[in-house]
């Protein structure tokens, strides 16, 4: 009689232990920075066999972000491509306590769908052979800052008004290069990169002293406070695999 009933009980144990995960299991929604998409979904990947949870994810200019998170977005995280907006939504009080940190550094790239089009110290930008160069809004995606400042160093940056395309985004901006709609342009380093190579076509890695460090900070917003998940993804996002990742995408932190 107990070897009748010992099978049925171990398996009304694992259903307890299921149902109970499947219960604990909660949703995160995060808002991130275009550039940091790709890098996401891989972490994401992990953090969710890992923990069981779920990533909810939205992506957009940084400026956009921030002014959806004010108007109300039921966002429990950021993964801005800034630090200035995080720390803005500090000093609004908008996010818990402390829960800002750098996740990643940014590193920008000139970037060419073509293969040996770009040259690997920029000089086709002093020739400028091409119609359309592409960049992100200066005044909505760091990156875009950063293109600008970049061209501003090199005396360039008036002089090539009349082919410059803005994206609204780093997204958008690498989209307008990749269908040829720009013959080149200033995307993150992370949408070319993986593995510690340019994935395709051709670029230029700029010298982070050309533009002004494009710290990225993560912040736990107020919506979140009493989400599990969402606590337990800002602490992975500190994790040695959460590195590996950002580092495989050319990322510093």
């Amino acid at each position: 009689m107990k070897k009748c009933f010992r099978l049925p009980s171990l398996i009304f144990g694992f259903l307890l232990l299921s149902v109970s995960a499947f219960v604990s299991a909660e949703t995160v929604h995060v808002a991130v920075a275009a550039n940091f998409v790709e890098p996401l979904k891989n972490i994401s990947a992990q953090f969710e066999k890992t923990t069981g949870n779920k990533v909810m994810v939205t992506s957009g200019a940084t400026g956009k972000l921030y002014a959806q998170i004010k108007n109300g977005a039921p966002y429990d995280i950021l993964l801005a491509a800034d630090a200035k907006t995080p720390a803005k939504l500090e000093s609004e009080d908008a996010i818990v306590p402390g829960s800002r940190f750098t996740y990643a550094i940014g590193k920008l790239a000139l970037w060419s769908a073509k293969p040996g089009y770009v040259d690997n110290k920029g000089e086709i930008l002093k020739k400028q052979p091409f119609n359309h160069i592409a960049i992100a809004s200066p005044k909505l995606a760091p990156y875009g800052l950063a293109a600008q400042q970049t061209l501003e160093k090199m005396g360039l940056w008036q002089t090539m008004q009349a082919k410059i395309v803005q994206g609204e985004n780093i997204g958008q901006t690498y989209q307008f290069v990749a269908s040829g709609n720009a013959e080149l342009g200033f995307v993150a380093l992370s949408q070319i990169y993986k593995n510690g190579k340019v994935k395709s076509g051709s670029a230029w890695i700029i010298d982070a002293r050309d533009y002004q460090p494009i710290k990225q900070d993560a912040v736990l917003l107020t919506h979140g406070k009493n989400n599990a998940a969402a606590v337990a993804l800002m602490k992975y996002l500190k994790s040695g695999e959460s590195y590996k990742v950002l580092k495989s995408y050319g990322y510093g932190h």
